[in-house]
């Protein structure tokens, strides 16, 4: 016999005979069912409303306290998370004719609906209109007959509140049931997240690890090929900056949606953001011949922000340009300050899109283009983490185009710092080390390892390289490093057994630990300062950002 199909609770909760009311614990309407419209002659526009916005007090009754005894019993409910059952209630509802009220007399119950915590979500009010019940016992005795007749129907009302206790008590019932199973199916949704946090994460280590390697390797490649060889390594360049930034995309992503992602917030000068930015990938605009124009103001735009996520917000900004501008297209970027704002432009003469798409181009997996084999490579996910950034800064990104094949403009407004904060300084360029250094690599991945060594003893430094934990620690044993770089994932251990192994010893303030891996989220990096290490990079670390932190720590 196949299984029964789960009831439609709406269903059974609209058509219950007892008028219901289900309030929120500020006592805001939510639902209602047909019963309680028709015994209180209101409609559905009451969902959403206070209740007692809806049904004040008689203002012609000087002895009305309907409304004091009802706020009573709910607040009692929220607090004790135990039903109340109200006493016999006079509590009038506004008439036919605005400004008017009919005498009602109710018999009301307020029951809580509790979470898996014990925690009161809703309250379900249920009355009963026993207005002719009260007329009927001032009658009095005056007539057998009559009197005989009020008795009849308060016993006939006493059986239909005992039928619709039943049937409340029924729904009350199914409702728990499917309270339970909301509850059950919320911890299956929790759990599932989690899940994919952590594939997510590994995923990213992964490709990380592989990227880094080829990274490092390409920057070896451009020491050592010829001229001749340079469009080649260009085309490598460009692939593997497009992997990486999909990579990160795919990381920030992840951390957008969740509500995760962090800034490390200093007083930033826009301009050397945008030139830097601007910078980074003017060699993939003149692929195809495209014109990349950066105009920046004279004078300092100094916001509080986070350097490097404000450069992702534009080089995302600018790969979207990339993507959708043709060959020999143009793309504008400009800096200016717009009324106590930093505002910063990307124009393109691209593909443009329908006006009525602007907002939606900023969803997750959202592309401006039709997928198709002239499409773009993309995860569409890049304008999507853009406005997170922006969003996290205090600002606003928004986009604009006068419809498609007329070109996009995208536009950021950065709240400005205190204009009498010192202006900060402009990164200086690389330049030789002051001193050699003693460094050691722990590198599972032995092609990183190896091209991470040459590149180093290139800049002049002696390295090492080693590939698992028990040979980092043996070297660190018998030689003093000045710089350790260790991945956190090795085969034997894990980097942070290193780094705590190599502080206990008694020389082991002097070498700094560099925590070097695809794991790059906060709780990553909040290990990684528990263990020890002092920083924490993130795969693919680029040759130059290496060698200036190292400068930077001498």
């Amino acid at each position: 016999m196949p299984p029964l199909a789960a009831p439609d609770f709406r269903l059974l909760f609209d058509a219950s005979l007892s008028p219901l009311l289900i309030l929120s614990p500020d006592f805001t309407i939510v639902e209602v069912n047909r019963a309680y419209l028709g015994a209180t002659r209101t409609e559905r526009t009451i969902v959403g409303q206070r209740i007692f916005d809806v049904f004040p007090d008689n203002p012609d009754d000087p002895s009305a306290d309907g409304v004091a005894n009802l706020r009573r019993s709910l607040e009692s409910v929220v607090v004790t998370g135990r039903k109340d059952t109200m006493a016999l209630q006079r509590y009038d509802i506004p008439g036919g004719e605005a400004g008017t009220f009919d005498e009602r007399y109710w018999s009301p119950v307020n029951s809580p609906v509790l979470d898996a915590e014990g925690r009161v979500t809703h309250i379900i009010h249920r009355v009963e209109d026993v207005t002719d019940f009260v007329h009927l016992r001032r009658v009095g005795r005056e007539q057998e007959r009559a009197a005989a007749e009020a008795q009849m129907r308060a016993e006939g009302m006493e059986i239909d509140l005992f039928v619709r206790a039943r049937e409340i008590r029924e729904v009350n019932d199914q409702l728990s049931r499917a309270n339970a199973e909301l509850n059950a199916a919320g911890r299956q949704l929790r759990e599932d997240q989690r899940a994919k946090d952590r594939f997510i994460a590994t995923l990213s280590h992964e490709l990380r690890n592989p990227l880094a390697a080829a990274t490092a390797a390409v920057e070896l490649l451009a020491l050592d090929l010829p001229e001749s060889g340079r469009p080649a390594l260009s085309v490598l360049e460009r692939q593997l900056g497009t992997l990486v930034r999909m990579s990160n995309d795919l990381l920030d992503g992840t951390r957008a949606l969740t509500g995760r992602l962090e800034l490390v917030p200093e007083r930033v000068d826009v301009r050397s953001v945008a030139e830097a930015a601007c910078a980074d990938i003017r060699s993939l605009f003149g692929h195809e011949e495209r014109i990349l124009q950066v105009t920046v103001p004279d004078k300092p735009v100094v916001v509080d922000g986070d350097r490097l996520r404000l450069a992702q917000v534009l080089t995302n900004l600018l790969s979207n340009a990339l993507k959708y501008t043709p060959p020999g297209g143009r793309t504008e970027v400009r800096l200016a300050i717009d009324e106590g704002q930093a505002r910063l432009t990307v124009q393109d003469d691209g593909i443009g899109f329908e006006p009525a798409q602007a907002e939606d181009l900023f969803g997750v997996f959202t592309r401006a283009a039709p997928a198709g084999p002239n499409t773009p490579e993309g995860l569409g996910l890049g304008l999507a983490v853009a406005r997170t950034v922006v969003d996290l800064h205090g600002g606003r990104i928004s986009a604009r185009s006068e419809g498609p094949g007329k070109g996009a403009t995208f536009t950021v407004l950065l709240p400005r710092a205190d204009e009498d904060a010192p202006e900060p300084l402009r990164p200086s360029a690389l330049s030789r080390p002051r001193r050699q250094l003693a460094i050691l690599i722990v590198e599972d991945n032995t092609d990183l390892a190896a091209t991470y060594r040459t590149l180093l003893e290139r800049q002049g430094h002696h390295v090492t390289a080693v590939h698992t934990g028990a040979d980092a620690l043996t070297a660190t044993e018998s030689d003093v490093f000045d710089v350790v770089l260790c991945d956190l994932g090795l085969p034997d251990t894990d980097g942070y057994t290193v780094a705590r192994t190599v502080r206990a010893r008694p020389h082991g303030t002097r070498p700094r630990l560099i925590a070097v891996s695809g794991f790059s989220q906060g709780t990553d990096r909040s290990l990684s300062r528990a263990a020890g290490f002092d920083a924490h990079l993130t795969k693919p670390l680029p040759l130059t950002d290496l060698l200036e932190f190292l400068e930077s720590s001498e």
